[in-house]
């Protein structure tokens, strides 16, 4: 699980263009919206369409971001769990 989180934290700096952040910067547990990484709907979008391309998982219901996205730990079980590539 360790090498998918650090995985996925890159795929987020990458895909936001967050290029002031390392992987080592991103909490595991913090929040990717609000008072954490501070994301927005703008890229929330961006990270289902990284899902989808990355790891094969298509969210069907957009809403299921919402609990998805809480955190790097919570996407990394859900990506675990769901994905086909």
């Amino acid at each position: 699980m360790e090498e998918l989180i650090k995985e996925i934290k890159k795929n987020i700096i990458e895909v936001l263009n967050l290029e002031d952040l390392t992987p080592e910067d991103i909490e595991n547990d913090a929040p990717l919206f609000g008072e954490g990484l501070g994301l927005d709907s703008i890229d929330a979008l961006e990270l289902i369409v990284m899902m989808e391309k990355e790891y094969g998982i298509k969210l069907k219901n957009p809403a299921e971001g919402k609990e998805i996205f809480k955190s790097i730990n919570v996407m990394a079980q859900y990506i675990s769990d769901h994905r086909t590539k």
